[in-house]
């Protein structure tokens, strides 16, 4: 049984969030990512890597980090 879950690929300031298929097939590999999932994954790193933030959007919400300093 396949399960649906959410990948987060960080680089530099930028996170797109990436759904991806865990498979479930009752081997040791299990679970696993598909081939298409991981080169999405990939992908999505790549455009974020470029600063190309309309390209990582095809592949999931992006997010801005910035970070918080408490006082």
């Amino acid at each position: 049984m396949d399960e649906p879950k959410k990948k987060y690929v960080h680089e530099g300031r930028y996170v797109v969030e990436v759904e991806v298929l865990l498979v479930e097939d009752g081997t040791e590999w299990s679970p696993y990512l598909s081939v298409e999932d991981a080169y999405r994954l990939d992908d999505a790193r790549e455009a974020l890597r470029r600063g190309d933030l309309k390209s990582a959007a095809t592949y999931g919400p992006v997010y801005e980090l910035r970070s918080v300093t408490y006082q």
